[in-house]
């Protein structure tokens, strides 16, 4: 057997190439800046919780948004008097309220209950239930204006529509993985990880980006209803207030280029009504000018030459490639309901701080260095092979993380955690395959190509479950849901060619250079799980019924006393602390976890001097927030008399009701996708026990969530994450050893097969449980409260999915097998009854019928 010299040469340019991308990231800047320039530069981007970046706080323009709604309004109240025939002599906006006056002072009441009609009720607050307009007569004069508690209302609702509306605008790929909070009654806090552009930035966030179609006044006069709007250049254009067309309608936005000037464009497309709409404008106004206007300036106003009935439409004007990009995103992401004004910009630190990042990466070497060793030891000298293929793998997923320019988080590194765990997982089925085959007696080639070809399918099978997860988690998912799903399928994809394509090439090589003729792959310690022949099934009652009740359980206490939800879902209270001298973040983060107050996440804040605290949403109202203030006062003064308390806010949560909407719709999505799969690939059984058994894993997760009151955060949504591949991977691995073995042992019994699947990818089960195990312990214990949301349920989640392969998911498996055989049984027993019922007797059966 030999493998051709292009295959090695391939392999080995690609890991160098890999190499030579990925090696940024370990070297300073000052090293950095000494290379040649045609060497990568480039470094995986690191998020605010791992590096921290720009710091923004926007406020609402109270003043700006009543200005508008007060616009809106002028024109409803005019419509609602025409409908009704009320005959007004003026409607006209005065300041901060509309004034109808009316020619006939007798319609005054109807008049009134017509325009109260616009008003809405205020939904939250001590105003709720109360119209947000106050309607008022004076005889022939009628004034409308917004309540006090209405322009509260107005603002609060401004500020939850731009919360969405920002995270699109900065995040349009869904990788970049920002913070966008709420502060106070009218605030927005955006911190974007890295060096980001402020200027940029300000650009993105501080245009309302409201864009409409306007016609110009004929023969360029103004008057009533026409205001006086300039372009860039500062002409001037009397543009009617008629809004023809909103920017609502638009449902696409790009980048492209004038094919005579080269000039950048911006070419937008409408959805079906706007399109309609669009096509009826232009074809009544064949030669009139047409006005695009953006935040009540003039983009472009082109002449209409012919109908355009396509339902799409160029924005030209003098754009640099920048300007264009930034409002090609504005548009697609939408308008902001208000202007958004910058207050404050900052540079801020790392969420977990800088010494929770040391100890986690301190706990991440340990268990990379266990994992190691306990490969080396299961393996011996080919352990090195396997473990030189994971450290290829950790590599190539670096240098694929900084080619597609992914934001790396937390819940990324869970994805490549998860990603390494695989590639063991793969390592070890290949080892225990050609351990097999070599027991059987083949040489050392012929165990090579058959253990690899057998454990191929087992790989596929496996990975596929978990890629077509990913897809679907980016697809439907969006922020810290698509930063693992990207991570997790990159480090899926790599470790097919590292685990099997470099390890299959080197094990060749290697046995024909060594001129090996029986392949002995010897663990250092003499440990033989093989041909044992345990009677799991007896126990299927006993195992199917434990795990029932703890997942009943689990459900109790998910409702009662329910998950400790972190800031990230509850917001709380934010906290900035001014010290003397440099901040101690670990003596800051000892002290204030020590007060009970549920999740505390500290950031450095400008300087070294400055510290951002961030509490979890007390129980128990206002009262409760206030206690809690007051602890945090007393404590930071404990920890450094020196420290000062600058300001106290309440922010809302990182997670918007729509982002964990979407989250827990990715989730469901994936696993009903993987019960497809499993069901093509094997059969309805199979992905339904899988499915089943995936169900009471990630609730048994969320119990333990709920008993130990560990914080629910974005870091527990990546476990759960996490779990649920590692699950449906260890479900597919002993499910396509039982299929294997139904076809080769026909006759026999269902409940021997499985035992017998079981038996034999035990050694594989118990050694890819204990290497996730050694990897995620160190962590555990070591990390510190910033990452134990994520390992310590991860370490809970492994032992369970590993028993519940062999006792849950193989008993219903069992289950559904002989239900189904009795089924078959019984449908062909009926069948032949039929065939041999006597003429007579049929003849009798028909007379009594």
């Amino acid at each position: 057997m030999r493998t051709s010299p292009w295959l090695v040469f391939t392999y080995t340019v690609i890991i160098v190439i890999g190499l030579f991308i990925a090696l940024p990231n370990v070297l300073p800047q000052s090293v950095l800046q000494r290379i040649p320039a045609w060497l990568p530069h480039d470094q995986v981007s690191l998020g605010l919780d791992l590096r921290g970046g720009s710091h923004l706080v926007l406020e609402v323009d109270e003043a700006d948004l009543t200005k508008e709604r007060l616009q809106s309004l002028l024109q409803d109240a005019r419509r609602v008097l025409r409908e009704k025939g009320i005959q007004p002599k003026a409607v006209v906006r005065s300041q901060n309220q509309i004034v109808v006056t009316l020619a006939d002072a007798g319609q005054s009441d109807a008049a009134v209950t017509e325009l109260r009609t616009l008003a809405n009720p205020i939904s939250t607050g001590l105003s709720a239930g109360k119209a947000d307009l106050d309607v008022t007569a004076n005889g022939a004069t009628i004034t409308v204006g917004f309540s006090p508690a209405g322009i509260s209302a107005n603002v609060d609702n401004a500020v939850q529509q731009s919360l969405e509306v920002i995270r699109q605008r900065v995040d349009q790929v869904g990788v970049a993985e920002p913070t966008i909070q709420r502060i106070g009654g009218n605030r927005v806090l955006v911190q974007l990880p890295g060096a980001q552009d402020p200027s940029r930035l300000r650009e993105l966030l501080g245009s309302t980006a409201k864009m409409s179609f306007h016609m110009l006044a004929p023969n360029n006069q103004p008057g009533p209803g026409v205001t006086m709007m300039q372009d860039n250049e500062g002409r001037s254009y009397p543009v009617l207030d008629r809004v023809e067309i909103s920017g609502d309608r638009l449902s696409d936005a790009r980048v492209s280029f004038d094919p005579n000037t080269r000039e950048p464009i911006v070419s937008f497309r409408f959805d079906s009504a706007g399109a309609t709409r669009f096509a009826e404008i232009t074809r009544q106004n064949v030669g009139n000018p047409f006005a695009i206007v953006l935040d009540d300036k003039v983009l472009s106003a082109p002449v209409i030459r012919e109908p355009i009935t396509g339902g799409s439409g160029q924005i030209s004007g003098n754009f640099s490639a920048d300007s264009a990009t930034t409002l090609a995103a504005m548009l697609r992401a939408g308008a902001l309901p208000a202007k958004l004004t910058v207050i404050e910009e900052r540079t801020v630190g790392a969420d977990l701080g800088a010494d929770a990042i040391k100890m986690g990466i301190y706990s991440g070497i340990v268990g990379f260095v266990l994992v190691a060793a306990f490969i080396f030891v299961l393996y011996g000298t080919w352990g090195i092979l396997a473990n030189v293929a994971l450290l290829i793998h950790t590599i190539l997923t670096f240098s694929a993380l900084t080619l597609v320019g992914a934001t790396l988080t937390l819940p990324g590194i869970a994805g490549v955690v998860l990603g390494i765990g695989l590639a063991v997982d793969a390592n070890v089925l290949i080892n225990e395959r050609i351990r097999e085959e070599t027991r059987k007696g083949r040489s050392a080639f012929a165990a090579i190509d058959t253990g690899f070809r057998r454990a191929y399918s087992t790989i596929i099978d496996g990975n596929m479950t978990a890629l077509i997860a990913a897809a679907i988690l980016f697809w439907f998912g969006s922020g810290p849901v698509r930063g693992f799903a990207v991570t997790m399928a990159l480090g899926l994809i790599i470790s097919m060619f590292t685990s099997v394509a470099f390890v299959r090439v080197a094990m060749i090589e290697i046995t024909r250079r060594s001129k090996v003729k029986v392949l002995n792959i010897r663990p250092l310690i003499p440990f033989s799980p093989y041909d044992k022949h345990i009677q799991f099934m007896k126990a299927r009652f006993f195992g199917v019924t434990v795990s029932a009740l703890l997942s009943i359980a689990s459900v109790v206490l998910f409702i009662h006393p329910g998950l400790n939800y972190g800031v990230d879902f509850r917001g709380g209270i934010q906290m900035s602390v001014k010290t003397q001298g440099a901040a101690d973040l670990a003596k800051f983060r000892e002290g204030l976890d020590s007060l009970g107050l549920g999740e505390i996440t500290l950031q450095s804040f400008g300087d070294k001097n400055s510290i951002l605290v961030r509490a979890q949403r007390q129980e128990g109202g206002e009262e409760a927030q206030t206690a809690a203030v007051t602890k945090l006062k007393a404590e930071v003064a404990k920890i450094d008399p020196s420290a000062t308390v600058e300001g106290t806010d309440v922010i809302g949560p990182k997670v918007s009701g729509e982002l964990a909407s979407a989250g827990i719709l990715s989730v469901v999505i994936a696993s009903l996708a993987m019960l497809i799969y499993i069901w093509v690939r094997f059969e309805w059984p199979f992905a339904v026990g899988a499915i089943v058994t995936l169900v009471l894993d990630v609730t048994k997760a969320i119990g333990f969530f709920a008993i130990t009151g560990l914080d629910f955060n974005l870091t527990a949504i990546a476990a759960i994450l996490t779990l649920v591949g590692y699950s449906v991977n260890d479900k597919v691995v002993v499910y396509d050893r039982m299929r294997e073995n139904m076809r080769l042992y026909k006759s026999m019994p269902l409940r021997e097969i499985i035992d017998k699947s079981i038996n034999e990818t035990l050694a594989r089960s118990l050694y890819t449980n204990a290497t996730a195990f050694l990897a995620l312990v160190p962590m555990a214990i070591w990390g510190g409260s910033a990452v134990s949301s994520f390992a310590i349920p991860m370490v809970f989640g492994i032992l369970v999915a590993g028993a519940s392969s062999i006792f849950i998911a193989a008993p219903i498996l069992l289950f559904l097998g002989d239900w189904r055989r009795r089924h078959a049984k019984a449908a062909a027993a009926t069948e032949a009854a039929g065939e041999i019922i006597p003429p007579e007797e049929g003849r009798s059966r028909k007379s009594a019928s």
